[in-house]
């Protein structure tokens, strides 16, 4: 079952003397966060944001009843949390959040090679699928095509095509 609320950026300072806090991004981009009027806090109160600006790949708001550096700093390290059904995701994504734990069917050679542990977003080029073994190893798998075969959500199955070496 997929959740409502997903995890969208964690609050890690103040900005300012007015309340405003700055807030680490969990999106594809700091920028994609600003898009939003409303986020929530884990319990699904919503949190209504005033104004938000990206700030050295920060995101710096101001929301809706805080006002203090005081308040702002009360705030730290909170999650903020945005809605799926505010988001309007193209077919042919998912968020990483419903992909976590998927099972890894590997066709090349045709067996399950582990699960997905995380997704690793700081390649520029692309994401690489963190997969942990039955026997503990650590693997990465590019999260593109020709690797990427498909995602299977009802299952929960990630399938893939590696090549000789990648996963041995």
């Amino acid at each position: 079952m997929q959740k409502q609320f997903l995890e969208a950026g964690q609050i890690v300072n103040t900005h300012g003397v007015n309340g405003e806090i700055k807030v680490q991004s969990w999106c594809d981009s700091p920028e994609v966060l600003t898009d939003f009027d409303t986020l929530y806090w884990a319990d699904g109160t919503p949190v209504h944001v005033e104004r938000a600006y990206v700030h050295k790949n920060c995101v710096v708001m101001r929301i809706e009843g805080v006002n203090t550096m005081e308040q702002a700093d009360a705030l730290r390290q909170k999650v903020l949390y945005l809605s799926r059904e505010d988001v309007d995701l193209p077919e042919d994504l998912v968020f990483i959040q419903d992909i976590l734990s998927f099972e890894v069917y590997d066709e090349r050679t045709e067996r399950v090679i582990g699960r997905i542990r995380d997704v690793v977003t700081t390649n520029p080029a692309h994401d690489l699928y963190e997969i942990v073994t039955e026997d503990n190893r650590t693997l990465y798998v590019p999260a593109i095509k020709p690797f990427l075969q498909r995602i299977d959500m009802e299952a929960g199955r990630v399938i893939i095509r590696s090549i000789e070496g990648l996963i041995e």
